[in-house]
């Protein structure tokens, strides 16, 4: 059975993309950023997790719903 509640993740930019390789600026534009400091919501997938997961250096997950809610 799916879950009604939409679980989000608030994505911050910590670092620049200058001098990455193209496909971490990519996938810091599938994330809604692309300055310092801005900052995404998100739905909590395992597609966006492994985003994150790619740029971890460039990024920090500011609040994350599922861990708010226990």
């Amino acid at each position: 059975m799916a879950n009604t509640t939409n679980k989000t993740l608030i994505v911050e930019q910590t670092g620049s993309p200058i001098r990455r390789p193209a496909y971490q600026r990519q996938t810091l534009i599938g994330l809604g950023l692309n300055k310092i400091r801005r900052r995404s919501e998100l739905e909590d997938t395992p597609a966006v997790r492994g985003m994150i997961e790619k740029v971890k250096h460039l990024v920090r997950v500011v609040s994350d719903a599922s861990e708010a809610g226990k």
